[in-house]
């Protein structure tokens, strides 16, 4: 298995490629509009062809670079089934693993976040992984006072999905604002200042209504963007609208597209 934590710095947004090394076909979970040329040249540097894009959910702070990089590349787009987005080329759902090359990916429905919101969990031989999206985050978790948000659904699926696995499963987030890469379920049980130490479902509600967070400054144009797999709209803010346009690529790159169309 190869595999890169990528990050993308306007957003705090981790992006996950895994690959079969036996086939050399791979993944981007959450990849994002702005970083699509930075993940072409990871794709080139490591010889890989990119096969799927896989979301977690609806995103309202970035766009996805699903589209994107399915122009440049012949990449398939995989998303939560439940999302029923006719741009999508797979819908996945809990209890049909997610299959790339050798690799399997078992998706794990923990709505709460958002009302379809799906998780990741991964055996890389070690120890397990899991792929948390939005809905744990180190020592805290995603917000839901907006987009289906619920804060009653994200306690449940964080107890009964994320809590029940063994405690030394690697927890690696689609966010993190202070510079962390992972953490255990171990940690996030007895750390997480929200959910940790057996704190209730109502003390959760409580903490999680009380948030009073700032608006998102990118949903407006992010949620029906993302509903066509990462097309901008027409209200994207100019400062925002350069990573829109699908340009001629380098020559190097245009390599990794050739590659990517062939499969």
């Amino acid at each position: 298995m190869i595999f890169r934590q990528l990050f993308e710095q306007d957003s705090s947004t981790y992006t996950y490629l895994l690959a079969c090394e036996r086939t050399g076909e791979c993944v981007l979970i959450d990849p994002v509009i702005d970083t699509v040329e930075r993940d072409l040249q990871v794709l080139q540097a490591l010889g890989l062809t990119l096969t799927y894009t896989l979301e977690t959910h609806m995103h309202a702070d970035h766009l996805t670079g699903a589209r994107k990089l399915r122009e440049y590349t012949g990449s398939r787009i995989a998303v939560p089934a439940m999302d029923r987005l006719d741009c999508a080329d797979i819908g996945v759902e809990e209890g049909r693993p997610f299959r790339v090359g050798d690799l399997e990916l078992q998706p794990l429905f923990t709505p709460g976040h958002t009302s379809t919101h799906h998780a990741y969990r991964f055996n890389n031989g070690m120890q397990p992984v899991l792929f948390t999206g939005d809905a744990l985050l180190i020592e805290a978790c995603g917000r839901t006072d907006f987009q289906s948000g619920d804060p009653a659904a994200l306690y449940h699926s964080i107890h009964s999905r994320f809590f029940s696995l063994p405690d030394e499963t690697l927890v690696y987030p689609a966010h993190d604002y202070e510079g962390r890469q992972l953490s255990t379920i171990g940690q996030e049980k007895n750390r997480n200042p929200r959910l940790g130490n057996g704190r209730s479902l109502e003390a959760f509600v409580a903490i999680m209504d009380s948030m009073n967070l700032p608006y998102p400054r990118k949903l407006d144009f992010a949620v029906p963007g993302n509903m066509a797999c990462g097309q901008c709209p027409d209200n994207v803010p100019e400062q925002y609208r350069g990573p829109c346009e699908i340009t001629a690529l380098p020559q190097a790159l245009q390599r990794v597209a050739k590659v990517g169309d062939q499969g």
